[in-house]
């Protein structure tokens, strides 16, 4: 028998669960499936188990941290943004905070506030949730959505909203549903790549462990092409690991790096240990520390860098066991090259499995950026991770996935009482 609702939504993310709400909101009878047991899988792992719930930042900021395709959601935003967002669980009795970089917690400190918020709010709306029950396919009749099939039977919708996330965890059960449902119907899908993730380097100082376990702050690592053309540049703080570099700036570059590995078998990152100093700037600073010719370079510099990249860059120049009187400009010039444009080579970063988000996804010219509908086949709509959108961390893809499951549940809503 066929269980019949105006609105099937398809994973219980963030995104899902928004999404089944707003259409709720609006009127609709609605179903969510979520193929695990409970909800918020991967919402529970974010922000470090405190959930990063969205970023206080203005609109165009938002966009700025959301480089894999941002502009596409001005039409979200312009309905739905991150205020709306705060509103939304302040409304529900979630006292939230704000931390560093414009970044929004619940005060409680705990992922479970927001997840058992949203599962409140789904239950006070008659939301029919399907735990356990994963979606084998979207039943269409060629020209129309009629509804999805899973292992329990069919059931008929005139919307269905396809939240499935991307693929990174996916233990949480982000295993690239909703790509294969979208190619189903005739949408394409751009190629998926990690982003946020850490960086493999092939240089040699890796191998020998030489900074293994050393972090840097507030240094800037940018990703260069070819052409020598700076394609990203961030100022944070990073991470020197048994394989190559994490921390903050490394996750923003990730992306970069990868989307440069589809062309080419290396990439070239470059270094900046003193961003807020010119290269002329930093020679006056040193000139004045090395006032006393006699100490050897390596304690005359003493605390300019942490000692052990010190050392290194000394040892690089050859000039370790040299003092200031025995240096000449040339390898002074040098040794500032490192502190200022140090070029470490990136072969890879970590897989999809083990990154943060997915880079790729539904092909966006296939989706009506006015109400996130398919452009294929009346009845589609999609939200979140599924999208080809990727932000940086920092609540930008969290913003992301609610703000457009609110549209797209909205809309979803309209288009069955159309």
């Amino acid at each position: 028998m066929t269980k019949k609702f105006d609105v099937v939504v398809i994973g219980g993310g963030p995104s899902g669960m928004m999404a089944a709400i707003t259409a709720a909101m609006n009127g609709a009878q609605v179903a969510l499936f979520e193929k695990n047991k409970r909800l918020g899988k991967k919402l529970l792992m974010t922000g470090g188990g405190r959930c990063n719930v969205t970023n206080n930042r203005p609109v165009d900021d938002l966009i700025f941290h959301i480089p894999g395709n941002g502009r596409f959601l001005y039409s979200t935003f312009s309905q739905f943004d991150n205020q709306d967002v705060m509103n939304f669980f302040s409304e529900r009795g979630v006292a939230l905070k704000e931390e560093d970089h414009g970044r929004i917690f619940p005060v409680s400190d705990k992922s479970a506030t927001i997840v058992n918020t949203l599962k409140t709010e789904l239950e006070t709306l008659n939301v029919a949730l399907h735990f356990k029950e994963p979606v084998e396919k979207i039943i269409t009749d060629g020209a129309t959505i009629q509804g999805i099939r899973t292992s329990e039977g069919d059931y008929s919708a005139k919307s269905v909203v396809i939240t499935t996330g991307g693929i990174t965890y996916p233990s949480t059960g982000s295993q690239g549903d909703g790509y294969r449902f979208a190619k189903s119907v005739g949408h394409h899908v751009t190629p998926l790549y990690p982003t946020e993730s850490p960086i493999f380097l092939t240089d040699d100082f890796v191998a020998a462990k030489t900074l293994q376990g050393l972090s840097l702050q507030d240094v800037t690592l940018a990703v260069i092409d070819e052409k020598n053309k700076t394609l990203a540049s961030h100022e944070m703080d990073l991470l020197f690991t048994h394989f190559g570099i994490s921390g903050p700036a490394a996750l923003r570059c990730s992306s970069f790096v990868n989307q440069l590995l589809r062309k080419q078998e290396t990439v070239t990152l470059t270094l900046d240990c003193f961003p807020s100093q010119s290269q002329q700037e930093l020679l006056e600073t040193i000139h004045e520390q090395l006032n006393d010719s006699t100490k050897q370079l390596k304690n005359a510099l003493s605390g300019l860098l942490p000692e052990r990249l010190l050392l290194f860059f000394l040892d690089q120049v050859g000039i370790s066991d040299l003092t200031y009187a025995q240096t000449s400009k040339e390898q002074l010039a040098a040794y500032i090259a490192y502190c200022k444009n140090w070029k470490m080579t990136a072969n890879k970063t970590f897989g999809l499995e083990k990154s943060f988000v997915t880079g790729g996804g539904v092909e966006l010219k296939e989706v009506n950026p006015k109400d996130l509908s398919s452009k294929k086949i009346p009845g589609l709509f999609f939200a979140g991770e599924v999208l080809d959108v990727n932000g940086y961390t920092g609540g930008y893809n969290i913003t992301t996935a609610f703000c457009t499951g609110n549209v797209a549940g909205t809309n979803a809503a309209y288009h069955a009482f159309a």
